[in-house]
């Protein structure tokens, strides 16, 4: 292969590059904007596993909490869905102060506090009624064709009695849903790092 042609395929990789990029940008905004779509993320990094004995839900000092790594990452990743070209979305978040604050670092918009995002680790019997919850309310949001993406920080256990899938500390699930706010189908995206 000639010099001028590696320049010239070089250029054509480099531009195909930045259309597949950008196609991936357009996807998860407008799929955030069709009424059929939301995005499940679990909380930052919270040192730790499930919560201290004698925890109050309302009293963040008797919780697990954000360490600092799970601060950075939330504020990185409300940066990135920044990016992906979502500076305003309707967030919801579970009442834990892992979530709240995870939520609110991502800088998106007013967070909401909503039940059916709650964890049920403590007592697993709760899934189904949990998800059945978190399944009426998200009808119900995408019900109001607000066209703002709705973002939903919750736990792991929800996500995965939800989706199906098991996901890390920060990452997110873009879930395309049914008519009755079932999960139809799904795309991970992990969670960027500091």
């Amino acid at each position: 292969m000639s010099y001028l042609n590696q320049k010239i395929f070089a250029v054509m990789v480099g531009i195909s590059s930045l259309f597949i990029m950008s196609q991936a940008k357009a996807v998860l905004v407008d799929d955030l904007k069709d009424g059929q779509h939301v995005l499940l993320m679990r909380h930052a990094d919270a040192p730790g596993y499930g919560d201290p004995a004698g925890y109050i839900i309302g009293k963040c000092s008797t919780q697990r909490n954000l360490g600092e790594y799970g601060r950075k990452q939330a504020k990185v990743i409300g940066s990135w869905l920044n990016k992906q070209g979502i500076d305003k979305a309707q967030i919801f978040s579970s009442p834990w102060c892992r979530c709240l604050d995870t939520a609110e670092l991502l800088n998106l918009g007013p967070v909401k506090i909503e039940s059916s995002l709650g964890s049920f680790f403590d007592d697993m019997s709760l899934e189904k009624q949990q998800t059945k919850k978190l399944e009426q309310f998200i009808k119900s949001e995408l019900g109001k064709q607000t066209k703002l993406p709705i973002i939903l920080v919750t736990h792991h256990v929800n996500i995965q009695a939800y989706t199906g899938k098991v996901v890390g500390v920060g990452d997110m699930v873009l879930v395309k849903v049914n008519k009755e706010g079932g999960h139809l189908s799904q795309v991970i995206y992990p969670s960027p790092r500091p």
